[in-house]
C-alpha cells in the first residue's frame, strides 16, 4: 500500500505559478503536446483550494461534484470557502440533487447552508423562490422543498436558506449571521473520466481535486488520481482518459514515490534514492537494488541519477539547476526571464525552486485568473473624500481643510489668510474649531477664526516673520538656525547666517511656553483681544482714581486740625499790685 501512503501524504494540487512555469518550459523547448494539453486542464481545474480544507465526503454524478464541509460558519464565509474551492454554494434545483443530500448529509446532524438567500427587497409568498435567488443569480428551478410557516416580513433577518437531515431537508430560512453546522459547495467540470475497470483481485482507489477520496466512483473531474493495488500504478485523469505515470512532475510529483525530473530528452521519469530502483513495470515505485553495486553511489548527487548513453550522472530537480561541480543543485531565478508572468498587472516573484505569478500592489485576482483593479475606496481608508486610480486611490479633502502631512488619508482644517469663519458644530453654535494658528473670536452670532502673530511671543531667539496660520525665523549674519528656532553662533564669524528657514511649521520653540488654543471639544474663550486690553484699561483707571481718592481724604483732614481755635482762660484775671 507504499502507492497510497505516498499519494496521500502528497498535495494533488499545483498552483497557478507552477503550471504556468511548466507550460513556458514545454513551449520553449518540448513537443509534448498530450503534457502541455494536461497542464492547461489541469490549470483550469485546480486554480484555487486557497483555504486548504478538506471536505468530509463528496459525490460525483455526470459533470459535477458535490462536497460538505463539516465546518461551523456563516453564511457569507461558507460562500467565501466554496468560491476559494473553486465551486460554489449547493443549489438545490432538481429531484436529483436533492436525492445526493441523502447522500451526502445521511449519517450527519445539524444545519448545512446551500446556496439559495434574498439578496434584496421583501420576500414574495407567491412565488415559487418566495423572491429568493440562487448563488448563481437566476431564479430558475424545478424542485422547490419550503418549510412551512414561511416568514414573508419585509424585516425579517431570516434571508438565507440552510438543509438538515432532520427535517427530510426543508428549505429553512436562517439569518445570514448565524453559524451553521457546515455547508454544501457544488462544481462543475468538463471531459469527465469514467472508473477503471478492476480485475479479479484488484482494487481501483480514486481521489478528487475536491479533496475526498473513494473506491466506489462512476465519474471523476480532469485532475483525479487513481491507484490500481496490488501493481501500485498511478493515473491521472486527463480529457477522459486515464494517464499512467509519470506525467508532468509539477503535477503530484509526476505519480512517483520519491522523486520525479525531467531528463535531457524532455520526459518526465521517476528517480529513487542510491541502493534503489525504479519498479520497471508500475515505473513509480522503488525496490531495492539488484546489482551488486549501485553505479549512482559514488556520484553523491543532491537529488537523482539518471543513465545518459551508457554512463550516469546527476540531474536536479524543475526549478534548479546543476552547479559547476556537477553534482549540487542551485535555485533557477526563473523571474529573470521576462516571458514569466506574462498577463497584464502581474509581477514575478522568485521562490525556492520556481516562482509565482502574483499581482501588483493595488490589483486583486480574479475569478477568471485575471488581474483586476481593486477599488480602494470601497473600504473607506480617506477621512473626507476618495478617488479610485489604478492600483492606487487618491485623497482629497473638503472646502475649507487641506491634507494633514503626516498622513495623506486624513484632512486638517486650513484658512490660509488673516480670517475665516470658524467651522461650528451645527447642533451647537459655541462648539466651534479653528485651525493651528488662529484663535475664535465671536462676533454677534458670528464665530471667525483669526490668525495668530506668533512673533509677538518672542519664540524665536532673534527674528521672526509671521504666516497665515504659522511662523517662521532667521537668524542673523554669523548665526546658524538650529531646530526651529534657536540662534548658535558660527565658529568662522564672518561666515554668512543661514537666511530664513524652509517654510515649516515651528510649533515647538525650545524656550517659549506653549501657547494653548481652543481644542475641538473645549468651547472658544469669550474674551477677545480687544476685551482683554478693555480689562487692563479699566483696571488701571481704578487704581489711579483710588490712589487719588484716598490721597484727597488724608489732605483734607490734615487742613482740619490746623485750623482749630486757641483755648480761652476762665476765671483769670490780672491782679495789679498794690503800691
Amino acid at each position: 500500500m507504499r502507492a497510497i501512503h505516498f499519494l496521500k501524504q502528497t498535495s494533488l494540487y499545483a498552483s497557478a505559478a507552477g503550471t504556468r512555469k511548466t507550460l513556458d518550459r514545454l513551449n520553449r523547448g518540448s513537443n509534448m503536446k498530450d503534457v502541455t494539453g494536461l497542464l492547461v486542464v489541469l490549470l483550469s481545474c485546480l486554480m484555487g483550494r486557497a483555504s486548504g480544507i478538506e471536505p468530509n465526503s463528496g459525490y460525483c454524478i455526470g459533470n459535477q461534484c458535490y462536497t460538505v464541509f463539516r465546518d461551523p460558519s456563516d453564511y457569507s464565509t461558507a460562500e467565501d470557502q466554496c468560491s476559494a474551492q473553486g465551486g460554489q454554494l449547493m443549489t438545490v434545483r432538481s429531484s436529483v440533487s436533492h436525492d445526493i443530500l441523502f447522500i451526502l448529509l445521511g449519517n450527519m446532524s445539524g444545519r448545512f447552508w446551500i446556496g439559495l438567500h434574498l439578496p434584496t427587497g421583501c420576500p414574495d409568498a407567491t412565488a415559487e423562490l418566495k423572491g429568493f435567488q440562487w448563488v448563481t443569480k437566476d431564479s430558475e428551478s424545478d424542485f422547490f422543498n419550503w418549510a412551512p410557516n414561511f416568514d414573508s416580513s419585509c424585516s425579517s433577518p431570516h434571508r438565507c436558506v440552510s438543509v438538515s437531515p432532520e427535517d427530510e431537508f426543508k428549505w429553512t430560512q436562517e439569518p445570514c449571521s448565524e453559524h451553521r453546522a457546515g455547508f454544501l459547495c457544488e462544481y462543475s467540470f468538463k471531459e469527465p473520466c469514467t472508473s477503471l475497470v478492476a480485475a479479479e483481485g484488484e482494487t481501483v482507489t480514486y481521489k478528487t481535486p475536491m479533496g475526498f477520496e473513494g473506491e466506489d466512483v462512476l465519474s471523476l473531474p480532469p485532475g483525479s488520481t487513481a491507484i490500481r493495488m496490488p501493481a501500485e500504478t498511478t493515473y491521472v485523469c486527463f480529457s477522459e482518459q486515464w494517464k499512467q505515470a509519470p506525467w508532468s512532475c509539477e503535477i503530484h510529483n509526476g505519480g512517483c514515490e520519491s522523486k520525479c525530473a525531467v531528463s535531457p530528452n524532455q520526459v518526465p521519469s521517476c528517480y529513487c534514492p542510491p541502493g534503489q530502483t525504479v519498479n520497471p513495470a508500475n515505473k513509480v515505485t522503488c525496490e531495492k537494488a539488484t546489482e551488486v553495486e549501485d553505479p549512482c553511489v559514488h556520484l553523491r548527487c543532491d537529488y537523482a541519477c539518471f543513465k545518459n548513453e551508457g554512463s550516469y550522472a546527476c540531474m536536479c530537480d524543475h526549478g534548479f539547476k546543476l552547479a559547476p561541480d556537477g553534482r549540487s543543485c542551485v535555485d533557477f531565478n526563473d523571474c529573470k526571464d521576462e516571458r514569466q508572468c506574462p498577463g497584464e498587472n502581474f509581477r514575478c516573484v522568485n521562490t525556492v525552486g520556481g516562482f509565482e505569478c502574483v499581482c501588483k500592489d493595488g490589483f486583486q485576482m480574479s475569478g477568471g485568473g485575471q488581474c483586476v483593479d481593486e477599488n480602494e475606496c470601497e473600504s473607506a481608508p480617506c477621512e473626507h473624500e476618495c478617488t479610485n486610480t489604478p492600483g492606487s486611490y487618491e485623497c482629497s479633502c473638503y472646502a475649507g481643510y487641506k491634507q494633514d502631512p503626516e498622513s495623506r488619508n486624513k484632512c486638517k482644517l486650513h484658512c490660509g489668510k488673516e480670517e475665516c469663519p470658524a467651522k461650528c458644530d451645527p447642533n451647537d453654535m459655541f462648539q466651534c474649531y479653528c485651525p493651528d494658528g488662529y484663535i475664535a473670536e465671536e462676533r454677534g452670532d458670528l464665530t471667525v477664526c483669526i490668525d495668530i502673530d506668533e512673533c509677538l511671543f518672542l519664540y524665536c531667539d532673534q527674528d521672526c516673520q509671521n504666516k497665515f496660520g504659522d511662523f517662521v525665523c532667521k537668524c542673523s549674519r554669523g548665526y546658524t538656525l538650529v531646530g526651529k528656532s534657536r540662534c548658535v553662533k558660527n565658529e568662522d564669524t564672518d561666515s554668512e547666517g543661514s537666511g530664513w528657514t524652509p517654510d515649516t511649521p515651528t510649533r515647538d520653540p525650545p524656550t517659549a511656553p506653549p501657547v494653548t488654543y481652543p481644542g475641538p471639544t473645549r468651547q472658544p474663550s469669550a474674551l477677545t483681544v480687544g476685551g482683554l486690553v478693555g480689562v487692563i484699561v479699566c483696571t488701571a483707571f481704578c487704581i489711579v482714581l483710588l490712589v487719588c481718592l484716598a490721597h484727597h481724604f488724608l489732605c483734607s483732614r490734615g487742613k482740619t486740625e490746623d485750623k482749630s481755635p486757641e483755648p480761652e482762660a476762665h476765671g483769670l484775671n490780672q491782679v495789679a499790685s498794690d503800691p
